[in-house]
């Protein structure tokens, strides 16, 4: 998943300058009031209790109580924050900007994050592989990204805090945080009906169908529903997650019925797709509508612009600094989040040829 559109309220990008203002030193000891930092970033006051708030809750700041100045916490006090080895454990891209930025802020507030040596790709996405190569890893602490319902469920029983970074982890006592799609598929799958599109397929990983499909999933198929439009393995096909996998895919997809509209989950399967259909002398959109359910940087340089579902990434990654908080603290912390997540339409999608 790649960079996306930024959209955070206010309040929010001033706990975030203040949040690197802490960093650099410039208040030590207490905190400047809501008043007197409203006046000095030139905010109103309500904004500042806004931001004041969320570095409380993130564990940078303690209150003294009704009418006192809020204590700075730094991350070498090591009576408040105990310093941890957080291990990222990615499907296979570590250079996303979420990632990147995730790392800095934990570093930042005095945890030692890392990447292990393997990807749950070099895991073969297997449980049982990733619950011996866990034991076998020095880590006080997981983050685990886009980790299958299996996955999450070894990770939700073993003794160390583990964070589910998207993935299926829904009912699971874990930590999680990801952006709210279902919403986002129901508004393309009801745009795409509305230009005419029943032939609608989604192609997704199998962590995403797998072992029943994810909240997301079964928002697009309810919608085809809710038009009238019986779903089937054709809506939500599996298929082998190789090049040769993909390409066997479309060739079935395209061989008989072809579909008017495809879906695709990660950007990498857009632009495969793409390609496909470029070779196949199908033309975007005039003859098949494409939509990707993530941003991506190269998106800004596409002809047409590409339809895409896109999230912002600091919330995401504010829940999981605050999450290592209250774990280095000792705090318990299973709490799941979900943030904002929206559909946009752009020159990939079109009404169905002859109408």
């Amino acid at each position: 998943m790649g960079s996306v559109t930024q959209f955070s309220p206010i309040w929010s990008q001033v706990a975030e300058h203040v949040r690197r203002e802490l960093a650099y030193g410039r208040w030590s000891g207490v905190m400047p009031g809501s008043d007197r930092l409203a006046r000095e970033l030139g905010v109103n006051r309500k904004t500042a209790q806004s931001a004041l708030a969320e570095l409380e809750r993130a564990g940078m700041l303690v209150s003294q109580g009704a009418g006192r100045r809020r204590r700075i916490v730094t991350a070498i006090q090591a009576d408040a924050v105990r310093p941890l080895r957080v291990a990222i454990l990615v499907t296979d891209d570590p250079g996303a900007d979420y990632l990147i930025e995730m790392r800095h802020l934990l570093t930042e507030a005095g945890h030692v994050p890392f990447q292990p040596d393997k990807t749950l790709v070099d895991l073969g996405m297997d449980a049982g592989r990733v619950a011996r190569f866990v034991t076998r890893t020095e880590a006080d602490a997981w983050v685990i990204v886009s980790g299958s319902r299996e996955i999450l469920e070894g990770f939700s029983r073993q003794p160390k805090p583990a964070f589910a970074l998207f993935g299926r982890r829904e009912g699971l006592p874990i930590a999680a945080v990801g952006p709210d799609k279902a919403a986002a598929f129901v508004a393309v799958t009801r745009r795409l009906i509305g230009l005419g599109h029943r032939r609608i397929s989604l192609l997704c990983r199998g962590q995403r169908r797998l072992p029943q499909p994810g909240l997301p999933e079964r928002a697009f198929l309810d919608e085809l529903a809710a038009h009238g439009i019986k779903s089937g393995t054709y809506n939500l096909p599996d298929w082998q997650e190789s090049k040769e996998g993909f390409r066997t895919l479309l060739d079935s997809l395209f061989g008989v019925t072809p579909p008017t509209a495809l879906i695709l989950d990660e950007p990498f399967l857009f632009n495969a797709a793409f390609h496909y259909l470029a070779k196949q002398g199908l033309r975007v959109p005039q003859d098949i509508s494409l939509v990707c359910t993530d941003d991506a940087p190269d998106f800004a340089w596409c002809e047409p612009s590409v339809a895409h579902i896109r999230w912002d990434y600091r919330p995401v990654v504010r829940r999981i600094v605050r999450w290592a908080a209250n774990v280095s603290r000792g705090r318990p912390d299973l709490r799941q989040t979900l943030t904002k997540a929206e559909f946009v339409p752009g020159g990939t999608i079109g009404p169905v040829r002859g109408g």
